[in-house]
C-alpha cells in the first residue's frame, strides 16, 4: 500500500506523522549522544596502565588532585601523552617543603597545575618525537619545550627522557623522565606562601601609650610586622550581642601588616575543600559575622588556633542549644584559642605537662586539653573530643584542627545535665488560713 493509500484509508496526511515520529527520536538520539561521550573509559585506557605501573607516586598524587574526571574527559576527546617523573624524583629528590606545599588542601590548583603540565592533548611517541626544538601546549595552558641533543638524547624543558614508550596504550603514551617539572607559576605561589611576601616590613617607633580607665590606645602606634599586639586580643573583639547590637568590624588593620581577610576566606575555603567541616564553615559565614571579625584580628597582628568540630559533631546540637540569642557565637568562640597551636606543639605540650589549659575568646572559660589514646583530648566528660583532622590549615596566622565533637564549658555542662535530669516537683500553694475568732 503506498503512502497515498494511507492518508486517504485514515483521512490525514503522512507528514505529521512523520514529523511526529523524528522528533520523538531526537531526545533518544541526543541522550545516547551524551551517553557515549561520558562513557567511562575502557581497561586498556593509558590512564588505567599509569594507575596500575610502576610510576605509583605519580598515579598517588592524580588521585590526591581530584584530576581522574577531568583526564577522563580529555582521553574522551583526543589522545594525551604523559610525561611521567620517575619515583625516585617525587619521593626522594623533592624538596620536602615543597612536597608540604603541594599536598595541602588549601594549595590543590597549584598541585592540579603542576601535574597538567606533564599531559599533552596529543599522541607524541619515540617516532614521532620533533627533530628540531618545539614548544606544545599542555593540558595546563602551559608549554613544554621537546628537543634532542646532538648524542640523541629527548630532552622535556630540563628533564631527559629515562624511558621512552614506557607504556603505549591505544589512546596515548607514557615516557619516563628523570625529575619533576615545575611551572613558574607553582613555584611562584611556592614562594609566595614561604616567603609571606603579603608581610611588609616597617620602621618601629615609640611605644604607644594605653588609658588605663579604657584600656584603649590613648594615641595609635604602629607595630612592627610581626610583633604581637599591644591590646589583649578581648579589648579588640567585636561588641557581642549581649553587649549592643554592633555592626560587623571591617576588616584590615590601619597598617595592614597582615591580610587577614583573604587568610580567612582562604581557611574557609580549605574546610570546604577538605570535606566535613560544612556546618563549621556556614556558622562562620552565613549565621555569624565571626568571619568577618576574624579577617579583622589577624589583620591587627594577633593569631587564633580553630578548633573546628566536624559535621557529624555539628548534627549533634540541638534547637535549643542554637536559639538564644549570641548562642552560636558563643559555642563558636568556646573553640578558638588566641594562641597559634599546630597539632605537633599541643601533643609535645600534653605529653609533657599532662593536662594544658587554653584561653578561649569566651571569658573566662578555658578549654582543657590532655593526651589520651597517641592523640590529644579536649574538654571534660560527655563534651570532650578528640583531635580528628590535624592541620587542615596551617599559615602562621591561623591554625585550623578538626575535632570530633562540641566542646561546652563545664559549668554549662553542669547546669544542662541538672535541668535534664531533675524531676519536676509540685508545689501545693497554701491553703488560706481562716482568722481565729475572739471571745
Amino acid at each position: 500500500m503506498s503512502a497515498m493509500d494511507f492518508s486517504s484509508i485514515y483521512g490525514v496526511s503522512h507528514k505529521p506523522f512523520l514529523t511526529l515520529f523524528l522528533l520523538f527520536l531526537l531526545p533518544l538520539h541526543s541522550h545516547s549522544h551524551n551517553s557515549t561521550t561520558s562513557a567511562q573509559i575502557n581497561s586498556n585506557s593509558i590512564l588505567v596502565a599509569l594507575l596500575d605501573s610502576h610510576y605509583t607516586e605519580l598515579a598517588e598524587l592524580v588521585e590526591k588532585a581530584l584530576l581522574l574526571q577531568q583526564l577522563e574527559d580529555a582521553v574522551g576527546n583526543h589522545n594525551i601523552t604523559i610525561f611521567a617523573p620517575r619515583n625516585q624524583a617525587l619521593e626522594r629528590d623533592l624538596d620536602p617543603e615543597f612536597k608540604r606545599f603541594l599536598l595541602e588542601p588549601r594549595n590543590l590548583r597549584s598541585l592540579q597545575t603542576l601535574l597538567m603540565s606533564h599531559i599533552l592533548p596529543t599522541r607524541i611517541a619515540s617516532h614521532h618525537w620533533p627533530a628540531a626544538d618545539l614548544l606544545h601546549r599542555t593540558l595546563s595552558d602551559h608549554h613544554l619545550h621537546l628537543a634532542s641533543k646532538p648524542s640523541g638524547q629527548r630532552t622535556v624543558d630540563s628533564a631527559e627522557i629515562l624511558r621512552a614508550d614506557d607504556v603505549l596504550r591505544p589512546d596515548g603514551v607514557i615516557h619516563g623522565i628523570e625529575r619533576l617539572i615545575v611551572p613558574r607559576s607553582v613555584q611562584e605561589d611556592f614562594n609566595r606562601r614561604r616567603n609571606l611576601a603579603a608581610i611588609s616590613a616597617v620602621l618601629p617607633e615609640g611605644a604607644p601609650e594605653v588609658d588605663p580607665r579604657t584600656h584603649r590606645l590613648k594615641k595609635p602606634a604602629p607595630v612592627p610586622a610581626g610583633a604581637p599586639p599591644v591590646l589583649p586580643i578581648y579589648d579588640a573583639l567585636a561588641p557581642g550581642p549581649f553587649i549592643a547590637p554592633a555592626p560587623a568590624p571591617g576588616p584590615g588593620g590601619p597598617k595592614h601588616h597582615f591580610n587577614g581577610e583573604r587568610q580567612v576566606k582562604d581557611f574557609i575555603h580549605t574546610l570546604l575543600h577538605y570535606g566535613g567541616y560544612n556546618e563549621m564553615a556556614d556558622i562562620l559565614v552565613n549565621l555569624t559575622s565571626l568571619a568577618t571579625e576574624m579577617g579583622r584580628l589577624v589583620s591587627e597582628g594577633y593569631v587564633l588556633t580553630v578548633l573546628a568540630p566536624n559535621d557529624e559533631a555539628m548534627a549533634k546540637l540541638t534547637t535549643d542549644q542554637l536559639s538564644e540569642p549570641g548562642a552560636p557565637e558563643q559555642i563558636m568562640y568556646y573553640h578558638i584559642i588566641p594562641e597559634y597551636q599546630t597539632e605537633e606543639s599541643m601533643y609535645n605540650a600534653v605529653r609533657r605537662f599532662g593536662k594544658v589549659s587554653y584561653d578561649t575568646l569566651r571569658l573566662p572559660h578555658k578549654v582543657l586539653a590532655q593526651e589520651s589514646d597517641g592523640s590529644v583530648k579536649f574538654g571534660h566528660g560527655d563534651s570532650s573530643a578528640y583531635l580528628f583532622d590535624p592541620d587542615i590549615y596551617t599559615d602562621g596566622r591561623i591554625s585550623v584542627q578538626g575535632i570530633d565533637g562540641v566542646l561546652i564549658p563545664p559549668e554549662e555542662e553542669e547546669e544542662e545535665r541538672t535541668r535534664r535530669i531533675s524531676p519536676l516537683v509540685k508545689v501545693a500553694a497554701p491553703k488560706p488560713r481562716r482568722g481565729i475568732p475572739f471571745y
